[in-house]
């Protein structure tokens, strides 16, 4: 079974792609989700956390998302901090969910695929691209975010361009030819290759 990685900047459509997939019968793993489910229920990062970020980290029993995201956002170092901290526990999460996949290949979805290092152990990375402008657009319709908190968002993620050439695949969500059908075309091409004989 192959090992597909998708990412793609904030607002570039990487979370429509991947619920595509899903309907074409390739399971996907969210790391977002398990990363903020893993920050809720795993004791040593809970502790760790709370260490860090005070008692008010959590409320309820629930993570504090506009406190952690007020502190990280506007200090590198705490997020460089949270995020040592949480990718090596969602890589591990994601390295047994792959195993426990029978379908031709499984699909990992993060933002941060590269700057985590998950790409490592990956057969292929799918990249979803669209212009900044249009980016911005949809995160603020999609979020009611100020421009000036996107871009700052952005600046965390690797440039556009630089993630592109890591990429092996690459979908254009520029409006100017349907997304569906350049996932099915990619669905059609990886289920090719996971039959070919691997190599030693």
């Amino acid at each position: 079974m192959l090992r597909v990685g998708l990412t793609g900047g904030i607002g570039s459509g990487k979370t429509t792609v991947a619920h595509i997939f899903e309907s074409l019968g390739i399971p996907v793993f969210y790391a977002d989700e398990v990363a903020k489910r893993l920050m809720t229920q795993d004791p040593q990062l809970v502790a760790a956390i709370k260490e860090k970020f005070g008692a008010a980290a959590y409320l309820d029993g629930h993570l504090n998302k506009e406190l952690i995201a007020t502190q990280i956002f506007s200090d590198p170092k705490k997020l460089a901090w949270l995020n040592q901290l949480i990718h090596p526990a969602t890589i591990q999460a994601a390295n047994r969910w792959f195993e426990e996949q029978k379908a031709p290949y499984a699909v990992r979805e993060a933002a941060l695929l590269f700057e985590s290092g998950a790409d490592k152990g990956l057969d292929y990375v799918v990249g979803v691209s669209a212009p900044i402008s249009l980016r911005l657009d949809r995160v603020i319709k999609r979020d009611g975010a100020s421009p000036a908190a996107i871009k700052q968002r952005m600046a965390n993620q690797l440039d556009e361009e630089a993630r592109n050439k890591k990429c092996n695949f690459l979908l254009l969500n520029d409006n100017t030819q349907p997304l569906l059908m350049q996932v099915v075309a990619l669905d059609k091409k990886l289920r090719a290759i996971s039959t070919e004989p691997r190599q030693a």
